[in-house]
């Protein structure tokens, strides 16, 4: 099933973050089909001096969306992630592991919600999924990453 991953690490050494995570997602989540270029980016929703690089990430899997949370957090712990964001409260952080949706699953519970909520708002997602998956779409929307990063723009000109 298609899994769509959102990385991003905005301190320590950010791509060797964005490496390592995407090695232990393919070890332990499925392969790894494409990912996107890094982009560097602003952060988003607080303030820090520091840019975020950011990535989206295409794998197959089997595995089930609470699975894919699991070991998702576990490797942001691994590879430094002490505190997750809440409440819209963001920090800097090593490494930043976002489920953005698996197959056409839809899912709202407490831990998880699919697809993600803020897919359409942020451009350091928009952008590196349109990169590689110009074509896929929203299992709510229907619309393309395509049609999402062209709305986005409309937005914010």
């Amino acid at each position: 099933m298609l899994l769509l991953i959102a990385l991003g690490a905005n301190v320590g050494s950010r791509a060797a973050n964005l490496q390592a995570a995407l090695a232990a997602l393919t070890a332990e989540v499925g392969s790894l089909v494409k990912c996107s270029a890094f982009y560097e980016t602003a952060p988003e929703g607080f303030q820090s001096p520091h840019a975020f690089l950011n990535a989206v990430a295409h794998f197959e899997t089997t595995l089930s969306a609470a699975d894919i949370l699991q070991i998702t957090q576990a490797i942001e712990r691994r590879l430094g992630r002490t505190t997750k964001s809440q409440d819209g409260i963001y920090h800097d952080r090593p490494i930043d592991i976002d489920i953005l949706a698996l197959g056409d699953t839809i899912c709202h519970t407490q831990d998880l919600t699919l697809p993600h909520p803020h897919i359409a708002e942020r451009r350091f997602v928009l952008e590196p999924l349109t990169e590689i998956l110009p074509t896929w779409r929203h299992p709510l929307t229907h619309a393309t990453s395509t049609e999402m990063l062209k709305g986005y723009e409309q937005n914010t000109n």
